[in-house]
């Protein structure tokens, strides 16, 4: 297979104009966009750590396991 001159010209054009594209995109989507994400991002978390709350003994604070038969018992080895 023999690619001519000109396409392989066009190769050395090409990959190097991707590149300076996708690094100037990538310098617009975090100057301009990326702290938009952040804040909702952490948003979700903070819900998120709400809904949990939500299963835990108010008396105990540690995380309710409803697979355990005896939950919420001293944990420490006998």
């Amino acid at each position: 297979m023999n690619m001519s001159s000109s396409f392989i010209a066009l190769i050395w054009w090409v990959i190097p104009a991707a590149g300076l594209i996708g690094a100037l995109g990538y310098v617009v989507w975090v100057t301009k966009f990326k702290d938009n994400f952040e804040s909702e991002t952490t948003r979700s978390i903070g819900k998120f750590a709400e809904f949990q709350n939500t299963f835990r003994d108010p008396n105990d604070h540690t995380p309710v396991n409803r697979n355990d038969p005896n939950p919420n018992q001293d944990r420490t080895p006998l």
